[in-house]
């Protein structure tokens, strides 16, 4: 199924700070003249917070405008509200939807049928994606700020998960669409890790879980990347002992600074060593995942409007925009 919009699924391991990158990612596609759409799935208003903005609404929202100049649009996708916004669009229940929702059946059936509310959540997606020339808000690209690696194959593979529940009928036709377009060439789903050996083994696992059931897996995104601290040349003293506390403490005292510093100061660069020496053998692993690879660097003063402006444009001259 060929798109006229991409889809970009980006996931990662709680606090790899996939959100982040979902958001970078959409300013770096949003060019001159383009519209893109970034959602959410998992009602944590981290989009809101992020632009700082008053939180979303069921609506798509003008949120901020992009790297290239185009516009940035944000949704929060809800399952109770995408169910009345089924009910209404297949079966036109219309008020009686609502008054089921005041019943709390819809509550009820998006709890019982986990399988039912992803196909909900991600159905919203695929009727953004396959708009057309001609109706409102036609995006450019679709960025979906989707659930954590643990959970995401079984959040995309919807027809998996409806399997038991719906051999027939609209549910099923959404889900094989949504399948359609989960494996179209237009579609990836990047993975957000950092440089630690539980969200590195997360993402090797996800990738594969991912490639086992034909989602296009898209690029590594390594969010919160630390540069060394320690030059070449400080690397090898430390490491062949050339250099001593005595020594340091020495040439601390000689510009006027407290000599007891020194064995702090030792220490802090072989721990940095050992960190470094930790980043360079899990990107080591996540390289032989044979997926292309992305670096974003830890900015020191946090997030804010003109960060995620930086992280774009390291994002868009990755290629990945």
């Amino acid at each position: 199924m060929a798109l006229s919009t991409q889809l970009h699924v980006v996931t990662g391991k709680g606090g790899t700070g996939k959100t982040t990158v979902a958001a970078a990612l959409a300013m770096a596609l949003a060019g001159e003249g383009k519209k893109v759409l970034l959602c959410e799935v998992e009602g944590r208003q981290g989009i809101a917070q992020l632009f700082d903005v008053p939180p979303l609404p069921y609506e798509e929202r003008k949120i901020a405008v992009g790297l290239g100049g185009g516009s940035v649009y944000a949704l929060a996708i809800d399952p109770e509200s995408a169910l009345l916004e089924y009910l209404a669009m297949y079966y036109r229940l219309g008020r009686a939807g609502k008054a089921l929702d005041r019943f709390g059946i819809i509550d009820f059936a998006t709890t019982i049928a986990p399988g039912v509310r992803d196909v909900l959540l991600t159905g919203k997606v695929y009727e953004a994606a396959r708009r057309r020339e001609g109706r409102d808000f036609t995006y450019d690209a679709v960025v979906m700020d989707a659930p954590p690696t643990g959970r995401i194959t079984r959040f995309l593979n919807v027809n998996s998960e409806v399997a038991g529940l719906a051999k027939v009928g609209p549910i099923r036709r959404q889900a094989d669409s949504i399948m359609e377009m989960m494996r179209s060439k237009d579609t990836r789903v990047h993975v957000v890790s950092v440089l630690e050996e539980m969200p590195v083994q997360e993402t090797i696992d996800g990738i594969a879980e991912l490639r086992s059931e034909r989602l296009p897996v898209g690029h590594v995104i390594l969010n919160l990347v630390r540069p060394p601290m320690v030059s070449a040349s400080t690397k090898v003293a430390l490491l062949t002992r050339s250099v001593t506390v005595d020594a340091i403490g020495d040439s601390l005292e000689s510009v006027g600074l407290d000599p007891k510093a020194a064995y702090d100061l030792m220490a802090g660069g072989v721990a940095s060593l050992k960190r470094q020496d930790l980043q360079e053998s899990q990107r080591e692993l996540l390289v032989d995942c044979g997926q292309p690879l992305i670096e974003l660097p830890s900015l020191p003063d946090g997030i804010d409007l003109g960060a995620l402006f930086e992280l774009a444009e390291t994002l868009q001259s990755a290629g990945i925009a």
